[in-house]
């Protein structure tokens, strides 16, 4: 507690009040998102694509610095037992509004805008997608119009979640008021043009193509941000975005160059741009479905009602599939000094890594082999596809449109067919696989496919919040709109009651401890298998100051610091 409390004391350098010029005298700002943003309300899909693009426009009461620390942000401190924002018995956060605060509309922030953003997303028809920050909530309360009493159902040690990082901005109660629970996904103009208290203003959004921002007219630092304007483009790929900006210099910034190292140190030298990386949690994971996709199963496939797996029913056959993983050569080949084999959900802060599951370094195919012969799964026939009961193991493996990711597609696909499995690869543009259409047959929410893989981390270094993913109520279904971040369906009753004590453990090592054992859980479970622990890649304008990158939070989190070197 007393470290937060000293880094509220600094928020002030965090926020930016040093001089650099006259706001907007920097002109244009050119972002590329490959990954293009669908709308600009976080809690409609949690994924940084939109997280990021809507971070401009929404703010948090505090959020993670590029460390990993919290910072306020719209809040004038961090509540701390020391400054009396928590109760003794930790079931009170009181959290104080900055003074002056505006809409960009002009009108007040007051803590009845907070009092909404709990009502938004805690309704239970919403299927908001930063629901597991608002767990154990009992009330939230405006005590006047700059102070917000949150109170818990039992004492909450980390009560920095709600209302924390780019994932659970504040929203404006005027613009969304009618827009909760079955209808957040309906609001097309709340969602696209949302009303907020950051740096920039929404000027023009069009869905999975370009979002364009100026300066809020209203923002609190009347020197920032630097840049009067910013372009965020969407679409193409990772090496397209690496040579827009590394190269030919037609963007001053492109996030998540993820590349082969050989492709990135040849883009990067000399040009106009360069390579710039930063390490966090992130890990790129393999998803199993616990649940049957099969299409004949209409409406209720890939959900409980569809009934187990046929295949993963029986976690023998997703430690084979594990088994044979070589994390080594992934990560050296395919990420280099960006990526790091890890058998971890939580690979860091070093305090909740564990070392349980560091067998999973070695393959060992033959360990495979016997296991899947001992579940039953069988190559009768000799046309090298193992088969059990009449079915074929016979996987449909998905993950996004990269270059990257469809080499270690191919990779598995030959690693498990030298075992007797089966798979066929499938590629969905990004935009599509990360976007949050409920629609949309083709979104990683809903997992109509065996297996699929992509990148996910926690936000900020204690990883609560990012563990409550996958209890058991946190499954995408038709009730929720699809929206849950336990995307491959596990459901355990043991890992439920961990979620519980680990939202009531107090000491940092006891803490830590629960973490590892729900890590554990899950790594052991096979529904959800770890490959690489990834640094994310951008690409930014050798002339662009004031970048710091941040994996904890959003990667533009301080846009408003961001600026052009001037010539000498």
């Amino acid at each position: 507690m007393k470290k937060i409390a000293l880094l509220a004391g600094t928020a002030a350098i965090l926020c930016g009040t040093m001089a650099h010029a006259e706001r907007g005298s920097d002109g244009h700002l050119n972002i590329l998102y490959w990954q293009a943003a669908s709308n600009l309300n976080p809690y409609l899909s949690g994924i940084a694509k939109e997280v990021e693009a809507a971070s401009l426009v929404l703010e948090p009461l505090a959020r993670f610095d590029e460390n990993g620390e919290l910072v306020p942000w719209l809040a004038a401190e961090i509540p701390t037992l020391e400054n009396g924002g928590l109760s003794e018995d930790l079931k009170q956060i009181t959290w104080t509004l900055r003074e002056g605060l505006l809409w960009s509309d002009g009108s007040p922030v007051t803590s009845k805008d907070v009092v909404f953003t709990w009502r938004y997303c805690s309704d239970p028809d919403s299927g908001c997608a930063a629901a597991a920050m608002f767990e154990g909530i009992e009330t939230v309360e405006a005590v006047d119009d700059l102070t917000v009493r949150v109170d818990f159902s039992e004492p909450k040690p980390y009560p920095y979640t709600a209302f924390v990082s780019s994932e659970a901005p504040i929203l404006q109660e005027a613009q969304f008021r009618d827009c909760v629970g079955s209808r957040i996904a309906q609001c097309s103009e709340q969602n696209m043009h949302p009303v907020g208290t950051g740096p920039y203003v929404v000027d023009e959004f069009l869905t999975n193509d370009v979002a364009t921002f100026s300066v809020n007219p209203h923002f609190r630092f009347e020197d920032k941000p630097y840049f009067e304007t910013v372009t965020i483009k969407g679409g193409g790929d990772a090496a397209g975005a690496a040579r827009a900006v590394l190269q030919t210099g037609e963007m001053d910034y492109g996030w998540n160059l993820m590349l082969s190292p050989d492709v990135l140190e040849s883009m990067g030298t000399g040009g106009p741009g360069e390579v710039v990386t930063v390490f966090g949690s992130s890990v790129e994971y393999l998803f199993l479905n616990q649940t049957n996709p099969d299409p004949a199963l209409g409406a209720e496939r890939s959900t409980a009602q569809a009934g187990a797996h046929p295949i993963f029913a029986d976690p023998r056959v997703g430690q084979a599939l594990s088994l044979v993983i070589d994390r080594a050569a992934i990560a050296e080949v395919l990420f280099g000094e960006t990526g790091k084999p890890t058998c971890n959900i939580v690979p860091a802060p070093e305090i909740y890594a564990s070392t349980a599951n560091d067998a999973c370094l070695t393959p060992d195919p033959d360990k495979a082999r016997a296991l899947l012969e001992e579940a039953g799964w069988v190559d009768d026939d000799g046309d090298g596809i193992r088969e059990k009961d009449g079915i074929k193991l016979s996987l449909l493996f998905q993950s996004s449109v990269s270059a990257v990711r469809q080499d270690t597609q191919a990779l598995l696909k030959q690693w498990w067919s030298e075992i007797g499995v089966e798979t066929e690869l499938k590629s969905v543009d990004a935009s599509v696989f990360f976007g949050g259409d409920a629609g949309s047959p083709d979104t990683r929410q809903k997992f109509y496919a065996d297996v699929q893989m992509y990148t996910d981390n926690s936000k900020g270094q204690d990883p609560e919040t990012y563990l409550a993913h996958w209890v058991c109520n946190e499954a995408p279904r038709p009730e929720t709109q699809w929206q849950g971040d336990n995307i491959q369906r596990f459901c355990s009753e043991e890992y439920d009651a961990l979620a519980k004590k680990y939202h009531a453990t107090a000491a940092p090592e006891d803490r830590a401890e629960v973490a590892r054992q729900m890590n554990d859980m899950l790594v052991q479970s096979y529904t959800i298998i770890p490959i690489v622990h990834r640094g994310i890649v951008s690409g930014k304008a050798r002339d662009l100051e004031g970048v710091r990158l941040n994996s904890w939070d959003s990667m533009i989190w301080n846009i408003m610091d961001w600026k052009r070197k001037k010539a000498e």
